[in-house]
């Protein structure tokens, strides 16, 4: 069959739909991309925002009209809150979030997935480069014990449950075999791996045993919470192979703001935990996620979340304008932000987050790193490759036309900090 797999959200998304092509592939089906025709249609959906479940739902009915002759699927958060809506929406099939690791297994009993055509050749094994992707997000734990009050993912997702370790690294070294110079954690709450089964320091004896049982060249962890990590966390990072980027989640640089989210952490201690890391990693990169518009922020607590935001440095933000989502706390407490006002404030941070990111990129200017190469643009007279640095910053880079960068690690030397990442020079090239 031809398939098409759509995912919108976070990288356990991602993670979940790359799985998914994996096991259509080697199964013997075709995954297409847009505008090729399929057969049947798997939307992966999320619903962390307002925002996110409207383009869900956008995303289905868009499908659904390029597609008039396929199966329409649909799985994720959205869906799993609201079913009804997607079912409107024009799906022929909802998967909760529970089953969706049966989610074959469940299209197939439904009558929706046809015997595949005997692959003789191979053409069906998934690597590097199909559908445009060099890297591998692995799925390493699902669910959340957290409670903050804004979120609406413990609801969606459930309990926090971890993939068996043995499970991973055989999957590591399957993705390795198929050609993926990197491999990326994911998980709804990746520090909380292990915790399920009692190991409080699972994701470290997680990352050391991929590093020592696999071969796998580039390592990256996805999203942590801060206060699952200690200083003692960062020595893993010895190993080059684990690439030096955090992604910290602070939400708001105010403590009462964060007492009323319910974060388990304060200003004090996210900040002696980013000192550290940048301490025992000299080069390491700090990203972060800041919502605007938490109900009660005052002029003031947004203030001290401006302030402590540009203190802490980070390389990058994620700015999210606080949207009210049913079964949350949150969306119940008084004191919340009228829309212009939350607009404005969300665009100042943005202001910041540019201005951050720039010095941060700037600072990289002169060194010189490994990049993985990952899509061209053709501009006639040349190609403009596009990868990532060690510390997940963009890199650009300009070769002859015939020149095939795509899944190769280069050597190359950071020339130029541009709007929205950098310019580089492979070394040796002749270009």
């Amino acid at each position: 069959m031809r398939v098409r797999l759509e995912s919108i959200g976070c990288r356990l998304n991602l993670s979940e739909i790359e799985a998914l092509s994996r096991s259509l592939a080697s199964a013997g089906h075709r995954v297409v991309g847009p505008g090729e025709v399929a057969d049947l249609c798997i939307l992966n959906t999320c619903t962390v925002t307002s925002i996110a479940s409207k383009k869900s739902r956008q995303l289905i009915r868009q499908i659904k009209r390029g597609n008039t002759g396929a199966a329409v699927i649909a799985t994720g958060c959205d869906v799993e809150l609201a079913p009804e809506a997607a079912i409107e929406a024009g799906v022929d099939l909802v998967v909760g979030n529970a089953d969706k690791d049966r989610l074959l297994e469940i299209v197939d009993t439904n009558g929706l997935l046809m015997e595949p055509e005997p692959d003789l050749d191979g053409t069906n094994l998934y690597g590097p480069g199909d559908g445009l992707k060099t890297r591998a997000f692995l799925k390493v734990q699902d669910g959340c014990d957290n409670r903050c009050t804004f979120c609406v993912t413990t609801i969606a997702r459930g309990t926090g449950r971890s993939v068996p370790q043995t499970r991973l690294l055989e999957e590591i070294r399957e993705l390795v075999g198929r050609g993926f110079r990197e491999v990326v954690l994911s998980g709804v709450h990746l520090g909380s791996y292990g915790h399920d089964v009692g190991d409080r320091r699972g994701l470290e004896h997680l990352v050391e045993a991929v590093l020592t049982s696999t071969p796998v060249s580039r390592l990256r962890l996805s999203s942590l919470e801060p206060w699952d990590l200690d200083p003692d966390f960062f020595e893993v990072f010895a190993d080059p192979r684990l690439l030096p980027h955090l992604h910290l989640p602070l939400q708001s640089g105010c403590d009462a703001t964060l007492k009323r989210m319910a974060r388990r952490t304060c200003r004090q201690n996210f900040s002696r935990l980013v000192e550290a890391a940048r301490r025992i990693v000299s080069d390491m990169a700090v990203s972060t996620d800041v919502i605007v518009g938490f109900p009660g922020e005052t002029t003031q607590e947004f203030e001290q979340s401006v302030a402590f935001v540009e203190e802490m440095a980070f390389s990058r933000l994620h700015i999210f304008r606080y949207s009210p989502r049913v079964g949350t706390l949150a969306a119940t407490m008084p004191g919340q932000v009228p829309g212009p006002v939350a607009q404005e404030r969300s665009r100042r941070m943005h202001i910041l987050g540019a201005e951050l990111e720039e010095r941060f990129n700037s600072t990289l200017v002169g060194r010189r790193v490994d990049v993985l190469w990952e899509t061209a643009e053709d501009l006639g007279d040349a190609l403009r490759w596009s990868g990532l640095t060690p510390n997940y910053v963009r890199i650009t880079t300009l070769t002859q036309p015939d020149e095939d960068l795509a899944n190769r690690v280069t050597p190359t030397e950071i020339v130029e900090a541009v709007p929205g990442g950098l310019v580089g020079r492979i070394l040796n090239s002749q270009f």
